[in-house]
């Protein structure tokens, strides 16, 4: 039984001050924000209780990391009520975005109501432990109405999906988001061939993906250099789709195996990107062109 009474604590509350200096207008691009549960209650069907992750707590770290702007992505925590990533957004004044969660039949009226609101995606899952609102077929059949409103499509699935969902993805009318590597498992290196399906399928422009989960898809962060092989698989996707390819932090890692540290994945950009040319498409350019910051 899913104990839901006992909150869980899923981010470091005193993280490290990062070495590596962020250049200005960087992008945080993935992200979450938990309540306040008295302001913005979680979800009955949600999987675990969290605790609160608000939006000042989100803008505390992003000031001390060096990060200026963010898209934060509704959690399944709160279910499609998105609410509290409106209210971050509002209070972000033009340097926060959301990506939503909806239901595949959700109305053309919210969608378009989201886009003003300052979301500029809305999200599938397609995990074990997260409940699946749409077949991928379902999926699909929203872009239209998602390019309509001038929204992308966001997918996160279990790697090996990567070579299904892959050809059925390809059919989206609006370009499609891969979270955090397509979940690989980087200890298995590049030639596995979950994470050669998602390099051949990313060489469609329709796809970008997240070098977001370096913690996720190698989760050991005591080695050193941390997270190595997480770090190699990034480097290579970079290198190889610099221009599709967008970096977050994933705070505050709900659903995770440790707690990371957030300064330790900053510094985790020198390794990823190792010059300052990389980091500047990754963490300005990509994200400003991809999604359409006003300031």
């Amino acid at each position: 039984m899913l104990d839901l009474q006992t909150p869980v604590q899923t981010y470091r509350t005193q993280p490290s001050r990062p070495t590596l200096q962020l250049p200005p207008g960087a992008c945080d691009a993935h992200v979450h924000v938990f309540g306040p549960a008295a302001r913005f209650p979680y979800a009955p069907g949600r999987n675990f209780t969290p605790v609160d992750a608000p939006k000042e707590t989100l803008f505390a770290l992003h000031r001390q990391l060096g990060i200026e702007r963010c898209v934060i992505v509704q959690s399944a925590v709160h279910g499609f009520d998105n609410r509290v990533v409106e209210d971050a957004i509002q209070a972000g004044q033009g340097r926060y975005l959301g990506v939503a969660l909806v239901p595949a039949n959700v109305a053309d009226v919210e969608l378009q109501r989201l886009a003003a609101a300052g979301f500029r995606g809305v999200r599938f899952n397609f995990m074990k432990h997260l409940s699946a609102a749409a077949s991928v077929d379902e999926v699909v059949a929203l872009t239209p109405r998602l390019q309509a409103a001038g929204l992308h499509l966001q997918v996160h699935f279990e790697s090996s999906l990567v070579h299904s969902l892959g050809p059925v993805l390809s059919r989206s009318a609006v370009p499609v988001v891969i979270d955090h590597m397509g979940r690989v498992d980087a200890t298995l290196g590049a030639d596995h061939a979950d994470f050669a399906a998602l390099h051949a399928l990313l060489a469609n422009p329709l796809f970008h993906v997240k070098l977001s989960g370096i913690d996720r898809i190698n989760a050991q962060p005591a080695a050193a250099p941390a997270y190595a092989q997480g770090v190699a698989l990034a480097r290579l996707l970079l290198e190889s789709y610099p221009e599709r390819c967008l970096w977050g932090t994933d705070w505050p890692h709900p659903n995770h195996t440790h707690v990371p540290d957030d300064g330790a994945l900053v510094d985790a950009l020198a390794r990823i990107a190792p010059d300052t040319t990389q980091r500047e498409l990754l963490l300005v350019r990509n994200p400003q062109n991809f999604y359409r910051f006003e300031h």
